[in-house]
Parts: C-alpha cells; sequence; structure tokens
C-alpha cells in the first residue's frame, strides 16, 4: 500500500468513528427515553397509556421495517435541511441516528422489561413516583442490558455506515468501494477489512467489560 493509500485508510477510519459515535450519541440519547415510553406507557406500566403506545411503537416499527439504504435516499431532503448538504460525513450522522434511534429503543425496552416488578412495586408502596422509579428502579436494573444493546447498536451503525459510503459519505465503505473495488486495490480492500473487524472486536470487548463492571448480579 502506497503512503498516499495509507493516508486515506487513516482519514477514513476517522471518518468511521466519528459517523458511528455520533450517530451512536444521538441515538443512546433519543432512543433510551423511547424505550423508557414504551415500557411505561404499555398496559399495566407505571404511566399506562395504550394510546401513546400504540403510536409510539408503529413509529418505531415504520422505520425499523425500512432498509437502511432505502432510508439513507428518502431522507436526503432532511439531511439537506439539517446539515445543508446530502454528501459527506456530517451528513451521513443524520439518516445514521435516524436509523439507530428506534432500533436501540427496541434493545432498551427488552432490557427494561426484564426488571423485577417486586422492586418497582415495593417502591410504590414507598410513595416514589414514576420519576423515582425511573431513576432508582428501572434504569440502575436494566443499565447491564442498556449498555449490551448499545454496544450491539454501535457494531450494527459501523456496517450501517460502510453502507452510507455508497453515495458518497465518507469513511471505510467509500474507500473500499472506490479503491478497492473500482480500481482493484486488493490491499486496500483486505485493510478496510482487517480494520472493520478490528474496529468491531474493539468496541465488543470494551462493551462486554464494562458490562461486566457495572452488572452487580455477576
Amino acid at each position: 500500500m502506497t503512503p498516499v493509500l495509507f493516508d486515506l485508510l487513516l482519514r477514513s477510519v476517522w471518518e468511521t468513528l466519528l459517523m458511528t459515535f455520533a450517530a451512536g450519541l444521538i441515538s443512546l440519547i433519543a432512543g433510551l427515553p423511547l424505550g423508557l415510553a414504551l415500557v411505561a406507557t404499555d398496559r399495566g406500566g407505571i404511566a399506562e397509556n395504550l394510546s401513546v403506545n400504540r403510536l409510539a411503537g408503529a413509529i418505531v416499527n415504520g422505520f425499523r421495517s425500512v432498509p437502511f439504504i432505502i432510508l439513507l435516499v428518502a431522507l436526503i431532503p432532511v439531511t439537506r435541511l439539517i446539515v445543508g448538504t446530502a454528501l459527506g460525513t456530517a451528513a451521513a450522522i443524520v439518516p445514521l441516528a435516524i436509523a439507530a434511534t428506534p432500533y436501540y429503543a427496541r434493545i432498551a425496552e427488552v432490557s427494561l422489561r426484564e426488571v423485577d416488578r417486586g422492586l418497582i412495586e415495593a417502591v410504590r408502596a414507598m410513595g416514589g413516583n414514576r420519576w423515582t422509579i425511573i431513576r432508582e428502579v428501572l434504569v440502575p436494573e436494566a443499565l447491564p442490558g442498556i449498555v449490551a444493546g448499545f454496544t450491539v447498536t454501535l457494531v450494527t451503525l459501523i456496517g450501517a455506515s460502510a453502507m452510507a459510503g455508497a453515495i458518497g459519505a465518507g469513511g471505510l465503505g467509500d474507500l473500499a468501494i472506490r479503491y478497492g473495488y473500482q480500481r482493484f486495490e486488493t490491499s486496500v480492500m483486505v485493510a478496510v477489512v482487517v480494520v472493520l473487524i478490528a474496529i468491531v472486536c474493539g468496541i465488543q470487548w470494551l462493551g462486554d467489560r464494562l458490562v461486566e463492571r457495572i452488572d452487580h448480579r455477576a
């Protein structure tokens, strides 16, 4: 690999990490409250409201059912409105975040549903309100699953960011297509695959270690 291609590889790694973690952070900030809302408003929840629950569930399922490459193209007007362009790393963060938020919301919902209802009832019996239950019971008890789900979301975003490279988002996917595939640079394609594997393994390892540290049941 020439020095020029190596510099392109380093820049692409940075762009991929930027897209992944920026979109992941947005999905965490927006997806966790959405997951909490899905659990709280469900039948028997701490803020039961089936109409709101069904509406939120329909919106989440609607976004999750659209393949990412289609969503990427469909959101181009929204991306231009927010970022000012539909090309580049910053533009790719918008559809990545919108796709990851409902995905992570469902993962967080599963973890939150596994919290022992006996603990919730105990806090209620002691006069705890909804926010107390969320702050003192739901989130702390589900935290290992929430972190593990966020790790899975980040890994999924890496694959999605590579797909976004097909329409000019930059990153490792763009490098693999433009140089590895179109210019038959086998060394570039191999390097991209190796780097992607290393990033995924690194994120998964860090996520697993963090889960072990915060899981009081272990």
